[in-house]
């Protein structure tokens, strides 16, 4: 089987896992964090394959989505064992995939170019318009609410805090998202990271201009 069938196998398998998400993690974010991995795994030489592979199914082990996680991880590692070529790609990937989440601050950044750049990816697309507007789809799905002036600001939440529900879709752009510029690993994802993080402070100026009346 060559790349290519590879890939299209990994799409079919990811898009039925993700079929009918509505918190923002529907197949759509992953094919365009495909894309971004992608354009930027070829600005860095990086391993392309590797990095298509990995932003394919980063959320396929998620705990943000799946309650049992070691039966998607064995699904998983079938899947790959019975695609890819090698043990070692097959390891590669799952490395990546277990070390770029955010985790409320508690991540950590991948020892890999590749995971880098699946990081980066990831987090570009929490950024900017779309970013926005997954913040309040995850909110939403979460029964939070937009935006509660009695909650406070959340600063080194251990997993479980930052999974929890006391919080705000709002107070979620301080705990994670205004953060993501300055985490990128890459200088093409930060230069992409700029202009949307932009967009997210001129966002939340304009919500709470109206959310406090200002004429």
């Amino acid at each position: 089987m060559n790349k290519q069938e590879i890939i299209l196998q990994l799409e079919q398998y990811v898009r039925n896992l993700h079929q009918g998400d509505s918190s923002g993690h529907d197949w759509y974010h992953i094919d365009r964090v495909r894309n971004l991995a992608v354009h930027i795994a070829e600005k860095e030489n990086a391993n392309v394959f590797i990095v298509e592979c990995a932003a394919l199914v980063h959320d396929v082990i998620d705990d943000k989505l799946h309650d049992d996680l070691a039966s998607q991880k064995i699904q998983l590692e079938n899947i790959l064992k019975e695609l890819l070529n090698n043990s070692e790609e097959v390891n590669e990937v799952l490395y990546i995939i277990e070390n770029i989440s955010y985790k409320g601050g508690n991540g950590v950044i991948p020892t890999s170019l590749e995971g880098k750049i699946v990081q980066d990816a990831d987090r570009l697309d929490a950024i900017g318009a779309i970013g926005v507007a997954r913040t309040f789809a995850y909110g939403g799905k979460k029964n939070r609410s937009m935006y509660n002036p009695d909650f406070k600001i959340r600063e080194n939440m251990t997993i479980e805090e930052y999974r929890s529900d006391q919080s705000s879709s709002l107070h979620h752009f301080y705990e994670k998202i205004l953060k993501l510029k300055d985490l990128m690993n890459t200088k093409v994802a930060y230069e992409i990271a700029n202009e949307r993080h932009q967009f997210v402070e001129n966002f939340i100026d304009q919500f709470m201009k109206e959310w406090n009346f200002k004429i």
